[in-house]
């Protein structure tokens, strides 16, 4: 467990990440993280939750469309 103090940042309230979470998360300065509500409070993560139903929607409309992608690729 990584203990953070929020803090006045601005007009705005925040924490600052210990280089060793940083590091856990394998991000650096000028990324973007993702904070995602769950039954369990909120995760702090570096990948965007809905990009693998993303992915998967993508793949199904390859597959319905293969031969018509197939034909506007020659």
């Amino acid at each position: 467990m990584i203990k953070v103090k929020l803090t006045t940042i601005g007009n705005s309230v925040g924490f600052v990440l210990p280089k060793e979470a940083v590091n856990r998360l394998k991000a650096s300065k000028g990324d973007t993280l993702y904070l995602v509500e769950d039954s369990d409070g909120y995760l702090l993560t570096p990948f965007r939750v809905d990009f693998e139903q993303q992915v998967e929607a993508a793949e199904s409309a390859v597959r319905k469309y293969r031969n018509t992608l197939r034909e506007l690729a020659k």
